[in-house]
């Protein structure tokens, strides 16, 4: 009995609980979880970097025929060209027949066969029934995603968010079978372009640069590279290093040059106007037809797609949230830097070097608006001033270049994930092949007064950050 008594005196305790969670249920339903809603964006965000082509299919195989290249490409030819291969998406035993050396590299049905099994970084295939290519695009992955050769060379473990500077993106696009598109788009800043003339610019790219200006402003060369007063070479190719996408979290601009914002503006420009996917891009300043002549009289800064049409829009927010998830590579203490010249060093990039001025521990560039003027820089201003204007203090329009994040820095100047040959390059045109250059250069440009050991400890310094 008295157990009876129990139970009905604490039913409208259950009834309470009961009631409030399934209030806190709907509640959480109603306001979201931001753990769930991040995981999900995560998920997205890489299906989007790795295997989206927002439709640029339409262009890349449907106007500039690249598939028919492709066709007749062998594997040996696609590796030579930077192309890489996700080994995590190759069976068991193609891996052991890549080990075992037993694969045909010079047979194209092989990189058919990598394409259609997705493994083929950034590269999308769509195929005919007997097999080969009737068309083909390209995802965020192909520029922005390298291997870790564990493999073999160019094959391995996928490492999205950094840059592939193997990749000859010029020479890939030149090998287009039709590339009268890009020439009737080159000739609304210069009539009387010819397709040769084209792919000659496009194969002056080299490996891990892009151009993206030159389809908005029709300026294939810099006249002058200049650091510090002195022409260090002129009529450089226009193009400029592929940028990491990683270590991107906690700062302002995300691109070279200020004027392109960040990441996510970046994602929608390039997906739209140099990937032609099928979205919707504005920016009224490329109605500057002095700065702009191409996007001014193509309507580079107004492209609209009907919304249920567009493929690009509604995935920026999560691919931009997976960009800026994905972490800068952290060095190995004795391994990638000397930890007893790297202490020394630290000393000098907040002291004599004076580095920390704009480069502020620990984003490693400026919080807030990291963005100086070539003056500033003691270098030309060509790739600067191809950016849009953004507006200084007075009102008038700037052109700079942005602060570095140095963030896993020492990637490049150890050369790891690439050829021999790339190793090194740095500044937005690679005009400097090691850190001790950047260091000298800064030390000349500046008057630092630095001694070949504070150089050196400086350049340790750099390499473990």
């Amino acid at each position: 009995m008295k157990t009876r008594h129990l139970l009905i005196a604490l039913l409208p305790v259950a009834i309470l609980i009961t009631a409030s969670t399934q209030n806190q249920t709907s509640s959480s339903t109603f306001f979201g979880s931001a753990d769930s809603n991040s995981q999900s964006m995560i998920q997205q965000g890489r299906h989007t970097f790795r295997f989206d082509t927002f439709g640029d299919e339409a262009f890349w195989g449907g106007k500039l025929e690249l598939h028919r290249a492709i066709n007749n490409m062998t594997p040996s030819q696609a590796l030579t060209l930077g192309l890489k291969v996700d080994s995590d998406a190759l069976p068991p035993e193609v891996i052991q027949a890549i080990k075992n050396g037993t694969v045909n590299l010079n047979d194209p049905a092989v990189t058919r066969l990598l394409i259609k099994l997705k493994a083929v970084l950034g590269v999308v295939g769509f195929f005919n029934p007997d097999g080969t290519l009737r068309s083909v695009g390209l995802t965020c992955a192909v520029c922005h995603s390298t291997v870790d050769n564990s493999i073999a060379p160019s094959i391995g473990h996928r490492i999205d968010g950094l840059a592939n500077h193997d990749l000859n993106v010029g020479a890939i696009a030149a090998s287009a079978p039709n590339l009268q598109p890009v020439v009737d788009l080159l000739r609304l800043a210069n009539p009387s372009i010819t397709a040769q003339q084209v792919r000659a610019v496009l194969n002056s790219w080299g490996p891990g640069k892009f151009d993206a200006e030159l389809f908005l402003d029709g300026k294939a060369f810099n006249p002058q590279q200049v650091t510090n007063g002195v022409v260090m070479a002129t009529n450089v190719p226009g193009a400029t290093l592929i940028p990491n996408a990683r270590g991107l979290a906690g700062h302002n601009l995300h691109t070279w040059t200020g004027g392109w914002g960040t990441v996510t503006y970046w994602n929608a420009f390039v997906a739209v106007d140099e990937m032609h996917g099928k979205g919707t891009f504005f920016d009224e300043r490329f109605d500057n037809a002095a700065q702009f002549p191409i996007a001014a009289k193509a309507k580079l800064g107004h492209v609209a797609t009907d919304p249920d049409s567009d493929r690009v829009t509604s995935k920026l927010g999560a691919l931009q949230f997976y960009q800026l998830a994905l972490p800068a590579l952290k060095p190995r203490s004795g391994i990638d830097f000397d930890p007893d010249a790297a202490e020394r060093g630290d000393a000098l990039f907040s002291g004599k070097a004076n580095c920390n001025r704009c480069h502020r521990e620990p984003l490693w560039t400026e919080p807030g608006w990291n963005q100086h003027t070539p003056g500033e820089m003691k270098i030309d201003g060509f790739e600067a001033r191809r950016a849009p204007a953004s507006i200084d203090a007075q009102g008038k329009a700037l052109h700079g270049y942005r602060t570095m994040n140095l963030a896993g820095v020492f990637v490049r100047e150890r050369g790891l994930f690439m050829f021999p040959h790339d190793k090194g390059r740095f500044y937005h045109d690679g005009r400097f092949k090691t850190l001790l250059d950047v260091v000298n250069s800064y030390d000349a440009r500046f008057g630092l007064g630095l001694s070949d050991q504070e150089k050196h400890d400086l350049v340790e310094y750099l390499k473990s950050l």
